[in-house]
Parts: structure tokens; C-alpha cells; sequence
């Protein structure tokens, strides 16, 4: 098996529990997890911050000639990997629902996919990677020895972002945070460059039935460890 070929994709819908799995997965197996939500949200603030217009592809990337990303381990007790954008610390400020959006938005943009792509593509060379997202299955990495798709009800995944929400000290509206995911997924599943969708060798696991810890346990049973 190819360095390229050792690598383990999660994809699926916000609110899934793909990061905390994840994370699970890649230090069961020792592999490097790689949060390319995290990525797409840090570009999103990039291009936000900036006032680019998302429709003017010269100044997208323009924008993005200039942008520097680098992931961090989560901090202890949390399940989100850290972004140093451009030598800025943008860990918590890429969490927001409203990046969460924002992030939704700059990654139906060509100009952002193929550069993040790109830098996945070149992390994911050596293998032993754990790579989280929306597409990592299907465009970023179609070779993939072993690829998993999480999915869970609306509501279900809304309880569980609001919990985080909550535990972070932020006010929840439930209402709202249902109303962006369904937004959200309908956004992604829709937009004509790389959508949310499942890779046909693709195993299928429904986190609203199974733990954290269930889910973790039938992943890495699929890959043998």
C-alpha cells in the first residue's frame, strides 16, 4: 500500500461528531489528523475580514497568494483543532456558527477549493493521515484505503452543537443553530463544485444510534486495528 493510500477519510454532514471521532481514530492509529473544516472556516474569516466579494475570482485569489494556515493540536479538554492564520491565532474565532456559514459559502467558491485541496493533497503525500470534511472521500482523497461517511438526524446533531456551544460559555438558540444546519446541509449537498456527498466505497455509520466511543470502535474494527 502507497504512503498516498494510507489514509483514513471521515465525511459527512456539520454536527456529526466527525472532529471528536476523528481525533479518537487518528490517535488510536497514530496517524495525523487533519481538520479540513478548520481550514475552509479560516479562509472564510481570511476573505470576510478582507470585504473580497466571493463572486470576483481575481480578487479570491489574490487573497489567498498571500495566506498562510497552519494547524494546531486541540487544547486540553477540547475537541476543535487550533488555526494560526497568517501568525494570528483564529482558533476560537472560526468556531462561531457564523463562520461555520461563512466557511459553507467560501468553499463552493473554485478558487478556494482547488487551493485548500492543493495544501490537503500535499499533507496527505506521506499517508498515515486522518483527513475530516465534506469531500475528502470523494475529490481529496479518492484513494483512500479506508473511507467512512457519519451522518445523524438534524435534530440530533443540533442538541449536540448547541451542548458544545453551551460548554464553551456561548448563548444558544436551538431554533437558529437547527435552522443554519439544515441551511447548511441543503447548501452543501447543492453547490455544483465538490458537494457534500458519500463515496460509493464508503462505509455508513449513524452517530444519533451509536457513542463517541462506538462509532470509534466500529472504525477501527472496518480498518483491522
Amino acid at each position: 500500500m502507497s504512503p498516498e493510500q494510507q489514509i483514513v477519510t471521515i465525511d459527512g454532514p456539520s454536527g456529526v461528531g466527525k472532529s471528536t471521532i476523528s481525533r479518537k481514530v487518528a490517535a488510536s492509529l497514530s496517524f495525523t489528523y487533519l481538520d479540513t473544516g478548520a481550514m475552509y472556516r479560516a479562509v472564510g474569516l481570511k476573505l470576510k475580514e478582507s470585504g473580497v466579494d466571493l463572486s470576483d475570482d481575481s480578487a479570491v485569489r489574490s487573497c489567498l497568494a498571500t495566506t498562510s494556515l497552519d494547524l494546531i493540536p486541540p487544547a486540553e479538554g477540547c475537541d476543535d483543532v487550533g488555526v494560526i492564520l497568517d501568525g494570528r491565532n483564529v482558533s476560537d474565532l472560526i468556531r462561531s456558527q457564523e463562520m461555520a456559514m461563512v466557511a459553507s459559502g467560501a468553499s463552493a467558491v473554485p478558487a478556494v477549493r482547488e487551493k485548500l485541496t492543493s495544501m490537503q493533497q500535499e499533507i496527505g503525500r506521506a499517508g498515515c493521515i486522518v483527513a475530516e470534511g465534506r469531500d475528502t472521500g470523494t475529490v481529496v482523497f479518492p484513494d483512500a484505503a479506508w473511507k467512512f461517511y457519519l451522518d445523524a438526524d438534524p435534530e440530533v446533531r443540533m442538541k449536540r452543537r448547541a451542548d458544545q456551544l453551551r460548554a464553551n460559555g456561548k448563548a444558544v438558540d436551538e431554533v437558529e443553530v437547527l435552522e443554519m444546519i439544515i441551511k447548511r446541509d441543503h447548501d452543501d449537498k447543492n453547490r455544483s463544485m465538490a458537494p457534500l456527498a458519500k463515496a460509493e466505497d464508503a462505509h455508513v455509520i449513524d452517530t444519533g444510534l451509536l457513542s463517541i466511543e462506538g462509532v470509534t470502535e466500529a472504525i477501527l474494527a472496518v480498518i483491522g486495528r
